[in-house]
């Protein structure tokens, strides 16, 4: 076997594992059957133990990586860290994986995805009114798929046309029944008619536009009140509305206002009532200010805003999320994919004015979500970001945590996501080298486990 093809020996109790491709079923080795007096029914303590050895582990809290570690797991729990060699004896279960060629982190999150829709289909919006409930269902758990595989655990959907079918996709990778990362949802986008997340557009006759799509859609505060609650009551795990309009929309500037305050407010208002968080998107400095001063927890792209706005979301917590990479992607392969025109001067005129906004936006102190706009970024490409972040200014410490443990936190999962730690979930992911030197080592992520579930390992040498 070549030196650095991990292998992963000791006894298991099969099948103990989802094999999701690549080579994962062929690193299981079985050696014997475990012996379960309850009909098969394992008590915590009867679980399979799994000791992973890294080379490197990057824990998501330490501000420095650490060599030689093992990690040890039983059931979806870490139960233990230690230098390699004092790890407790191992039970006639124990599974062993050996990656002590690769660097181990926590299972990665992205903040900022779209599962049902892909970057071509920016060419012609009306394929979202012609694809049916079960072309959109199985789309989404397609791209929740593909981002798990790309070493994306957890994800934050912010915001979709057609929430119900987020919802039953949700559902079914919770119940094991299909793969994918942990989703918080923030379900329908709320906006107004004809904003950005209105889907109306020329190209789709009204008579054809789904009423799914039309969920969060409201013109007074008392109207977004109700919609907010129905989103809630529906299964939202957070709450998005559109403040001012997208880069590739349709009839407006980009970034033109167009949720106001009070609408804003009344939106988190409810959120808050249900202990709710509210993530805005925003482009213009305008509405930057009014979703802050509404009261919001976190901003996406947040392109245009102003040194003071930045202050002012510094002062008061407020998080950014965004795609500093994106615009590289829309610029290369925009042309080739037949963008429209005006999108692709759009993507111009915000790309450099959003990179210079995050560059103060670190300087200040503002906390840095980790999110990519997967859907006008193909769900593959998660993890080019990383390297644009370290570019702008960013340690490369920061930047992996603004995927880890700062994401976990900001979406209240940090008791169980976003680090290695005793106690956390056992979502890990493995590169080879070191992507504290260089960042692109995040593009190809060789190892995912989930919940102590290998589900994506290196391809044979």
């Amino acid at each position: 076997m070549e030196p650095d093809t991990p292998i992963m020996t000791g006894y298991i109790h099969t099948p103990f594992f989802r094999c999701l491709g690549y080579a994962a079923c062929a690193l299981l080795i079985g050696c014997g059957q475990s012996s379960e007096p309850d009909g098969g029914h394992k008590t915590p303590d009867a679980q399979p133990s799994v000791v992973v050895h890294c080379g490197h582990l990057i824990d998501g809290l330490s501000d420095k990586a650490l060599s030689n570690q093992s990690i040890h797991i039983r059931g979806d729990r870490i139960i233990g860290i230690e230098a390699q060699g004092t790890v407790p004896p191992l039970t006639s279960q124990a599974v062993v994986h050996d990656l002590t060629e690769f660097t181990c982190l926590p299972g990665l999150i992205n903040t900022h995805v779209h599962f049902d829709g892909n970057p071509e289909d920016s060419v012609d919006y009306s394929i979202y009114a012609r694809r049916t409930p079960d072309e959109t269902l199985q789309l989404i758990l397609d791209n929740a798929r593909t981002t798990l595989l790309t070493g994306f655990t957890t994800v934050r959907h912010v915001g979709a046309w057609f929430p119900d079918a987020v919802y039953r996709a949700r559902e079914l990778i919770e119940s094991g029944q299909a793969p994918g990362p942990r989703i918080q949802t923030a379900g329908p986008y709320l906006t107004i008619p004809g904003g950005g997340g209105d889907l109306t557009f020329p190209e789709i006759p009204a008579e054809d536009i789904p009423a799914e799509s039309q969920q969060g859609i409201a013109s007074t505060p008392e109207e977004f009140a109700a919609r907010a609650e129905a989103a809630i009551g529906a299964g939202a795990d957070f709450l998005k509305v559109i403040a001012s309009g997208a880069v590739f929309s349709v009839g407006t500037a980009p970034g033109a206002p167009e949720m106001t305050r009070a609408d804003i407010e009344a939106v988190v208002t409810v959120a808050k009532q249900h202990g709710k968080k509210v993530t805005a998107h925003v482009h213009s400095d305008q509405s930057g200010q009014d979703a802050i001063l509404a009261g919001v927890d976190s901003l996406e792209h947040a392109s245009l805003l102003e040194e003071r706005t930045i202050d002012l979301a510094a002062a008061r917590g407020v998080a950014f999320s965004m795609d500093v990479y994106n615009g590289t992607y829309t610029d290369t392969i925009g042309r080739e994919q037949g963008y429209p025109e005006v999108f692709l001067q759009r993507n111009t005129d915000t790309t450099e004015a959003q990179r210079v906004v995050f560059e103060k936006a670190y300087e200040k102190g503002v906390t840095l979500l980790y999110g990519t706009d997967a859907a006008v970024l193909p769900h593959d490409m998660g993890g080019w970001q990383f390297a644009t972040m370290i570019e702008r200014g960013m340690r490369p410490m920061d930047a992996i945590r603004s995927a880890t443990s700062v994401a976990a936190k900001h979406m209240g999962l940090s008791a169980d996501v976003g680090a290695v730690a005793p106690g956390r979930v056992a979502d890990l992911v493995a590169v080879r080298g070191n992507p504290l030197e260089d960042a692109e080592i995040l593009r190809d992520v060789a190892v995912v486990m989930q919940a102590g579930v290998i589900v994506k390992a290196p391809a044979a040498e």
